[in-house]
């Protein structure tokens, strides 16, 4: 039973192995992450209410540069993880997490000074930074409804 699994995960046919499936994904929620919030953007705009079309595009953006740091702050682990994969006990350079932790230092800086000085909505930009979770949540079920080759 379990020589199956391997022998299942190791064809070259199975798509769950394939890094570049990964890539793809990470692509898409990118991508639909903008995309949405860009929808909900338009939304707000179409009923005139424009501080919130601004914040909502301005959380989109902010959850759009999350991913992509916390896509860079990853792949840095997984860099660390697999250059170290015979050691005993392997070691992640600090800067890593402290990169990791910055960006939402970041985040929370750039969301207080555009609330502060712009006169923004904070809520509205919250809900823009929501972006991220409906991209991973559409291109999660378009993974699981797609396919496999």
């Amino acid at each position: 039973m379990a020589m199956e699994k391997t022998d299942q995960a190791a064809s070259p046919g199975n798509d769950a192995q394939d890094p570049s499936t990964y890539a793809r994904t990470e692509q898409r929620v990118a991508w639909l992450t903008l995309v949405l919030g860009g929808a909900a953007a338009v939304a707000a705009a179409g009923v005139r209410r424009w501080p919130w079309a601004e914040g909502l595009a301005i959380g989109a953006v902010l959850a759009w540069l999350n991913f992509r740091w916390l896509r860079r702050g990853a792949d840095a682990l997984v860099l660390a993880a697999t250059a170290q994969a015979g050691a005993k006990n392997p070691q992640v350079p600090s800067g890593t997490y402290a990169k990791i932790a910055l960006r939402y230092v970041l985040i929370a800086f750039a969301i207080y000074v555009i609330f502060r000085f712009l006169n923004i909505p904070p809520l509205s930009m919250v809900l823009g930074l929501c972006a991220l979770g409906a991209a991973t949540v559409a291109a999660s079920v378009y993974e699981i409804l797609r396919p496999l080759k």
